[in-house]
């Protein structure tokens, strides 16, 4: 059986600790899209890490972590992870690479910092990963996948061929020094000694695992508002964020998915530039800032502050459709209980009409929030462990926006470690 946990917002959800909690239980965690431009805060008895290329499983022994053919594999992020998480006790990994995954080049991170600096004001926002130059280059049909590493004779003149391009926009569009054949060799000879001991057919181990009766799960990255079909276009990512995908990039059928775990937090962040319809500003927003998530909300990859805001409706009802949420996880409950009320999106007005449906983008930007505002509960609700006794207008919180979203949470996290979760 495959589950599948994803973002059912702007990303920063608190996924790295529901699969980290989930994966105790898994055979085998995969990561299935995206690349090092964005991370999971993972808080166990290791001590605290930011992961950005490798699987939340590598925490826990007896689970085979893979990277997917989906992923946007950064070769020089993954082996700084292993150096890391392993330095600081952790067992070296079981990880599988996927020999059809493609290669996020030096000269993608370039081209990505060149075009943010050439865009200035009207910038994506992008953490400079080199991903948007990466998934262009991938679908121009001129990326390097692993398993073109075994013959680095007909490698080099692919290398030839995609510098002869990227040459011409250095000089004359970015005025900057131009790339040489033998510097890329170099970068992909070292990439192909790291890689060797991890490269597999993932996809006919996935086959045969999951006939065996193996359980998997697929481990998203950035949440709906970020997937470049069905976000909030073009403040997007540049591959699918959603769990339908998650076949795609771990090379699985998608009869094997039969959960889909979407995680909200109980109020809303986001990082980067982007319509953010419930974003509240000053003293306030400074304020849930730095009681937020553990440590306050700053991005994992990036340590940019988050942009905040109070819970979203509308953006969380169409995130869990979008996602085919079977379940959802409302994470960081905790953090609220400072407020006396607590407002909730329920609506955006647009032009003077009220809708609860989530709009395309140029509508998007002229929506205002209506908000619902319920009573807070006062107190601090970490360690609680049964549903029954959280404080009555916590549950109050919890179970009208259950009811506005229309899917069923699941489960509560309210508290930094991984114990804090409460099943419902």
């Amino acid at each position: 059986m495959v589950t599948a946990v994803v973002g059912a917002n702007w990303g920063d959800e608190g996924k790295g600790k529901i699969t980290d909690v989930l994966a105790s239980e898994a055979d085998i965690v995969i990561r299935f899209q995206g690349g090092a431009n964005a991370g999971h805060t993972i808080k166990n008895n290791y001590g605290k890490f930011a992961l950005h290329t490798l699987p939340s499983g590598v925490f826990h022994p007896s689970v085979t972590n893979i990277i997917g053919n989906g992923v946007a594999l950064s070769v020089d992020r993954v082996a700084a992870e292993i150096a890391d998480i392993t330095e600081k006790g952790v067992p070296a990994p079981k990880l599988l690479i996927s020999d059809r995954a493609q290669i996020v080049m030096s000269y993608h991170v370039l081209f990505d910092t060149l075009e943010e600096a050439r865009l200035a004001g009207k910038s994506f926002g992008s953490t400079k990963s080199g991903i948007a130059p990466f998934y262009s280059d991938k679908f121009a049909k001129i990326g390097i996948e692993v398993n073109e590493l075994e013959d680095l004779d007909a490698l080099r003149e692919k290398v030839d061929g995609i510098l002869e391009k990227k040459n011409i926009l250095l000089k004359h569009l970015y005025h900057a020094e131009e790339l040489k054949t033998d510097d890329i060799m170099e970068e992909l000879v070292r990439y192909k000694e790291f890689l060797a001991p991890y490269t597999a057919d993932t996809s006919a181990f996935l086959f045969k695992a999951l006939k065996e009766g193996k359980t998997a799960l697929l481990e998203g990255q950035l949440g709906t508002m970020k997937d470049p079909d069905h976000g909030i276009y073009p403040m997007v990512t540049s591959s699918s964020t959603l769990a339908g995908y998650g076949a795609v990039g771990a090379g699985i059928p998608p009869y094997e998915i039969k959960k889909i775990i979407a995680v909200t937090k109980a109020y809303s962040s986001a990082v980067g530039a982007g319509e953010f319809v419930s974003e509240i500003f000053g003293d306030a927003a400074e304020e849930l800032r730095r009681r937020g998530g553990d440590g306050g909300e700053y991005g994992a990859t990036t340590g940019r502050p988050r942009r905040v805001g109070f819970y979203d409706v509308v953006a969380s009802r169409y995130g869990c459709r979008l996602q085919g949420a079977t379940d959802v996880a409302l994470t960081v409950l905790d953090v609220l209980g400072y407020l006396d009320e607590i407002p909730v999106c329920t609506a955006y007005e647009i032009d003077g009409r009220v809708t609860e449906e989530f709009p395309t983008t140029p509508l998007l930007k002229r929506a205002k929030p209506v908000w619902t505002v319920l009573p807070g509960w006062k107190c601090d609700i970490t360690g609680i462990r049964r549903y029954e006794e959280l404080p009555e207008n916590c549950r109050r919180y919890i179970e009208f926006i259950e009811e506005k979203i229309g899917f069923p949470v699941t489960m509560v996290s309210n508290g930094p470690s991984r114990d804090d979760i409460i099943y419902r």
